[in-house]
């Protein structure tokens, strides 16, 4: 018998996939407890319906992703920063401090987390930072620091 699953059932599958099992089996056991419903064709057009709403849902982030990408690459971060005793930066700039600054300086919202920095900048001059936006697209901020007069 063909069910659709309404809850994740350990071994059988997650909520939202089509399978096939026993007729005792759904009829004793998932049907009674709420854990599937029969495949018919309602049910049916309501899965390709999701699933044509997550393709749908993809395709737009995807977009959304390269278009910030590319706003990302004619974008330049300006920190003014403290020497400190031998010409270096007097503290670091981070993650955290690049989104505020993208916040504040040119309006666009990007997640710390999505910052990729191996460690903090720690010297003036300009830098060049990965932004992972999406599986499938990395942008580009380059960042100036100067000393702070």
């Amino acid at each position: 018998m063909k069910v659709v699953l309404t809850q994740d059932v350990k071994s059988q599958g997650k909520k939202g996939q089509l399978i096939n099992v026993s007729d005792g089996y759904a009829r004793n056991f998932l049907l009674p407890k709420g854990l599937a419903i029969i495949a018919d064709n309602k049910a049916m057009n309501e899965i390709k319906g999701r699933e044509e709403a997550e393709k749908h849902k993809a395709e737009v982030e995807l977009a959304n992703a390269k278009d910030t990408a590319a706003k990302l690459e004619s974008v330049v971060v300006v920190f003014s920063n403290q020497a400190g005793a031998d010409g270096r930066l007097y503290g670091s700039v981070t993650s955290k401090d690049l989104a505020e600054a993208l916040k504040e300086q040119h309006n666009l919202s990007v997640d710390k987390r999505k910052i990729q920095l191996d460690d903090a900048l720690k010297t003036f001059g300009t830098h060049t930072v990965n932004v992972k936006l999406h599986a499938e697209v990395v942008g580009k901020i380059n960042v100036r620091i100067d000393e702070k007069k």
